[in-house]
């Protein structure tokens, strides 16, 4: 992959630059990490029944062992970026991966439920640095030219990590031990942290004191809104509680914005939301996540009931969907600054919906594999496509020194599109269906796919909006800064 001419450049100057990187060992060096952090997104899913016999554990407490995760890691992102551009992305990113490190070992020597969902509480704050960081070293650490390409291969990581979350999960659990989920993460944060520092420069974003004040807005803000979202489908979404965390999530999210409008050098500059492309993606990125996260979930558990096979054998045949990301997103990157990124957005949603929908029509209670294989390689075909040209067209759309604060809003917004995905559709599935038997699993699981169906749909309409980028005469031009107004149509 790598040639003599393809450096680990991030500036300008040769010198400033330091000695020469291979372009690989630059993708390793942030995409290792990012796989390591996604992986203990689906990781632990296949592990439930296990630790609920090992620890003891309530289904409270099950719920807790992914929720706290996921409610660390989402809420702290723009905080994590922030942290990068005030001390340094390298220093915040080669931290979270210690912070992650060791909370892992803390998970593996976990004796009580309460143990174990503190130590992942902690894991989610070592992954807000991880994941934002990584996109944002990576694209400083490529040529111009050649970010889109690395992109796409950071993307098809990401998606693989996705695709073996429950494999390993099934796999570790089957052959190992529950514990040995959180002891392979020690192994490549070890090695992980040496190479951070060894491949990638160090860089900062604009000098600026940091916005506390924005940062507990934002994060108590969040923390209330994917509380609910995690909560509502098991207390109801119509109880106090749940109620009483979407308005106090709003209340400070409206705070937060009326803050940063306020401040010279905000934590989220709102002058992004007026760039069309940056928007557009957005809404991309949640809806498509709100559709693969939800739509797995349920194709996992339809996989093991009808017929019943173990979470390991469901595993396996769900990487016919899962795998495809990796062998697509690489070209989808390749072919984003030519083709247009919205363009492949539309595409890969647009497949992924289609590939929901076959699934739907063809799933019964005895539905055979070999029915569904073909709509599960459409389906992850769509993720490939649409994964790859996200990140470049955010990280397009804003000036260099503010792609930490654009990474980590798109990773925000993803993230809680997910587990808005989960609870929304797992809240029409128990409408209309139950676990009890594979055919009321079917009942409950037409509807719910159905709206994911419709949601990745308006996803891929969207998409179709986002400007192409511009023509190779204009890409000489200077770059317009991120808190400058975008011109009309942009």
């Amino acid at each position: 992959m790598a040639s003599p001419d393809l450096t680990a450049a991030g500036s300008p100057s040769p010198a400033a630059q330091g000695p020469k990187v291979p372009l690989w060992l630059s993708i390793v060096a942030c995409s290792v990490p990012m796989f390591m952090v996604a992986l203990d997104n689906l990781v632990v899913s296949t592990a439930l029944r296990t630790l609920a016999v090992d620890l003891k554990a309530d289904t409270k407490d099950l719920q807790w062992f992914v929720n706290a995760y996921v409610l660390s890691f989402s809420c702290l992102l723009l905080i994590g970026a922030a942290l990068g551009d005030r001390f340094g992305r390298r220093k915040v990113f080669a931290i979270g991966i210690a912070i992650f490190t060791l909370s892992s070992i803390a998970c593996g020597l976990a004796g009580t439920s309460g143990e174990l969902i503190t130590a992942r509480t902690v894991q989610g704050f070592g992954a807000a640095a991880v994941m934002p960081l990584s996109l944002t070293l990576l694209s400083q650490a490529v040529p111009e030219k050649m970010r889109s390409l690395a992109l796409g291969l950071w993307g098809a990581v990401s998606g693989l990590a996705i695709a073996l979350g429950p494999v390993v999960g099934g796999a570790v659990v089957d052959g190992l031990a529950w514990e040995w989920i959180f002891w392979i993460n020690v192994p490549v944060g070890v090695v992980a942290i040496p190479l951070v520092f060894k491949v990638l420069r160090e860089s900062k974003g604009e000098k600026a004191g940091l916005d506390l004040i924005g940062m507990l807005l934002a994060a108590a803000g969040l923390l209330a809104v994917v509380w609910g979202i995690v909560n509502g489908s098991t207390d109801g979404w119509t109880s106090t509680r749940i109620v009483a965390a979407f308005v106090a999530g709003g209340v400070l999210l409206v705070a937060f914005v009326l803050w940063e409008r306020r401040q010279t050098h905000p934590l989220l500059p709102l002058s992004f939301y007026r760039i069309r492309a940056f928007t557009l993606t957005n809404i991309v990125s949640a809806t498509m996540y709100f559709g693969v996260f939800g739509s797995i979930f349920f194709l996992s558990q339809y996989l093991q009931i009808a017929p019943y096979r173990t979470p390991l054998h469901a595993g396996v045949l769900t990487l016919a969907w899962t795998l495809m990301p990796m062998f697509i997103a690489p070209v989808a990157g390749a072919l984003t600054d030519r083709v247009g990124g919205g363009r492949l957005m539309a595409l890969g949603l647009f497949l992924q919906a289609g590939g929901l929908a076959w699934i739907n029509l063809a799933a019964t209670a005895d539905t055979p594999y070999s029915h569904l294989v073909g709509a599960m390689l459409v389906a992850g075909a769509g993720m490939g496509f649409a994964i790859a040209p996200t990140a470049a067209v955010v990280l397009g759309a804003v000036g260099p020194e503010h792609r930490g604060k654009a990474s980590g809003a798109n990773t925000t917004v993803r993230e809680i599109g997910g587990a808005f995905g989960i609870a929304v559709l797992s809240s029409v599935f128990l409408a209309h269906g139950s676990e009890a038997s594979p055919a009321e699993f079917v009942d409950g699981l037409h509807p719910a796919v159905w709206v994911g169906v419709a949601v990745v749909l308006f996803g891929g309409v969207c998409a179709l909006f986002i400007p192409r980028p511009p023509r190779p005469a204009e890409q000489s031009e200077p770059r317009r800064p991120a808190d400058e107004p975008a011109p009309a149509g942009v």
